[in-house]
């Protein structure tokens, strides 16, 4: 197997840990990474996993859904009523976990379908790491 990794820096984007006891249950923003690691069993004409340059479809994602969003949980008490006061004033993501591990996982389930699609099935994402600024991160890897 052929792996290579693709890295998305400096993303603006602000989440809200509803369930945390402490400062990560207010609103807040990083500047976060997305590290795509792509696998494949055999190399394209190009002799790539995957080229670097054909990817434009996954920063587009990445620049409408995510850059200078705020990321909230779907079960946080609180997204209704913000989405109904503040429409306008900032872009709403919802998922099911706004954790690092969380929008790990869930940016799995978008991108590696997306990649296969790309490239009939030939290559896929073997795993998504996700850093909060330049201190923590976490990484998600799908069992097989």
């Amino acid at each position: 197997m052929f792996t290579c990794k693709k890295t998305y820096r400096d993303i603006a984007f602000a989440h809200r840990q509803h369930l945390h006891v402490g400062h990560c249950s207010l609103i807040h923003g990083h500047n976060w990474g997305i590290s795509l690691t792509f696998a494949c069993r055999g190399l394209d004409s190009n002799g790539f996993v995957v080229d670097f340059g054909e990817l434009k479809y996954l920063k587009l994602w990445i620049d409408e859904h995510l850059d200078h969003a705020c990321l909230f949980n779907q079960d946080d008490p609180y997204v209704e009523a913000l989405l109904e006061q503040y429409n306008g004033l900032f872009k709403a993501y919802l998922l099911p976990n706004c954790s690092c591990e969380g929008i790990a996982q869930h940016l799995h389930g978008i991108f590696d379908p997306m990649v296969r699609e790309r490239t009939s099935g030939r290559a896929w994402i073997t795993n998504i790491e996700i850093m909060e600024d330049s201190k923590n991160s976490a990484t998600f890897q799908p069992q097989k």
